[in-house]
């Protein structure tokens, strides 16, 4: 296997513990309190990379054709270079929302809030106070829905395709920054705290605000002790699924806030969750177990080895893909927990912990490792096909996600375009 890398001898040298453990708390939600202790500023690579175009140029890579649509398959082992660089507002904050493609836009979340081309990396829109740095983009229907940067209480909707307000809730001063959970075509899911009379805030709730008035159609109360941060979300159909810091996996009816029913794990899940065709997926320990959105009977559940830990879920193209912490990556049916392919234990490099698809080849982004990166699998069997690398030797966590032809990879503060080959 082949690392791509280029050399930065002025790229800092920072202790792996210290920050591990400052992106975990990040990522359990406390991104913004940490903010200004967890960026380390990257500049592009420099353009004297083997094949001509420098990265952060805009230009093609070999191969593609006039439009920058296609692109020649690298030999096995070798991992193409970057077709551009630039460098992001803020790193993602351990949160797996916090980098999206929507269309051929690229966003990553921080102030400000930009949109890139996906094909040269050109800004196409940016907007100052509009975004918290590391909080989760959360599409419904066409719009990207985000708590308001200007800390007002309120939720905006933008188009992704320009950065344009188009939405803005109504809630008044009953709740305390509201944070969008999910979201789809009638209503925005949030978390909010509980204004008492004297301004503090000891409670929270979890409620729904209609599209077409801006107001809370139902509001339910957490139970005492139960924090606003640590929520991992998803929606499916007419259900909101999220787990919790206090070990909870919960299911509600969207349309009307009822629980319908919760049950424990055996950890606090701060990974992704994953959605598919009425069931749950999530990683709890060393199990990965799925149940039954509607009742919350489990259908299956899937060992890893002796010592090792699921990582969160994704289905992509009906197949479920999860890592573990023996740094094997597994495909499996999510209808039944049969196991189509497991990948040996990476022993030299990171396994992923976010996937993305492009055709035949799978996506795994790795984190707290220098010589991470990139991983591009054979979807069909699980062969590792090549690693790419930004040679920056940061450890932070690397985060990719999928346009077309193309991919957008996170790492730090740099935001670049590799192809889907």
């Amino acid at each position: 296997m082949t690392h791509r890398t280029v050399d930065r001898p002025d790229a800092p040298a920072e202790s792996a513990l210290p920050r591990r453990g400052l992106l975990r708390m990040a990522g359990a939600g406390l991104g913004l309190v940490l903010a200004g202790g967890l960026i380390t500023a990257c500049g592009p690579e420099d353009a004297d990379t083997p094949g001509g175009a420098g990265p952060g140029s805009g230009a093609p890579e070999p191969g593609a054709d006039k439009d920058g649509d296609a692109f020649t398959t690298p030999p096995p082992g070798t991992a193409p270079r970057a077709l551009w660089q630039e460098d992001a507002a803020a790193g993602a904050f351990g949160s797996l929302d916090a980098l999206a493609v929507v269309g051929d836009v690229v966003l990553v979340s921080g102030d400000p809030l930009v949109g890139r081309d996906i094909a040269t990396g050109k800004e196409r829109w940016s907007r100052a106070e509009v975004a918290v740095p590391g909080a989760r983009l959360i599409m419904g229907g066409d719009t990207l829905y985000l708590a308001s940067g200007q800390y007002d209480g309120d939720v905006v909707g933008l188009d992704p395709a320009t950065g344009k307000e188009t939405w803005r809730s109504h809630l008044g001063s009953r709740y305390s920054q509201p944070r969008p959970v999910g979201a789809d075509t009638e209503r925005v899911y949030v978390v909010a705290g509980i204004l008492e009379k004297d301004l503090s805030s000891h409670h929270n709730v979890i409620a729904a605000i209609d599209l077409r008035t801006g107001k809370a159609v139902w509001s339910e109360r957490r139970d005492a002790g139960t924090e606003e941060s640590g929520i991992t979300s998803a929606v499916l159909g007419d259900r909101l699924v999220y787990t919790d810091h206090r070990e909870n996996l919960t299911v509600r009816d969207t349309a009307t806030g009822r629980q319908l029913w919760t049950k424990k794990t055996s950890r606090s899940n701060f990974a992704r969750i994953a959605v598919h065709e009425g069931a749950v997926f999530v990683a709890d320990g060393r199990s990965l177990r799925s149940f039954d959105v509607d009742g919350g009977t489990e259908r299956w559940s899937l060992k890893a080895d002796e010592f090792s830990s699921f990582n969160g879920p994704a289905v992509l193209d009906g197949v479920l893909y999860a890592s573990d912490s023996g740094r094997s990556v597994w495909a499996v049916d999510p209808a039944t927990g049969r196991r189509r392919w497991r990948t040996p234990a990476q022993t030299d490099v990171a396994a992923p912990v976010q996937f993305a698809k492009v055709g035949d080849t799978l996506y795994g982004a790795t984190e707290f490792d220098e010589r991470g990166g990139v991983h591009a699998y054979d979807a069909r069997d699980g062969k590792l096909r090549w690693t790419y690398n930004d040679g920056t030797g940061d450890i932070e966590q690397w985060y990719v996600a999928a346009g077309g032809t193309r991919l957008a990879a996170l790492h730090a503060r740099r935001i670049q375009g590799l192809p889907a080959v």
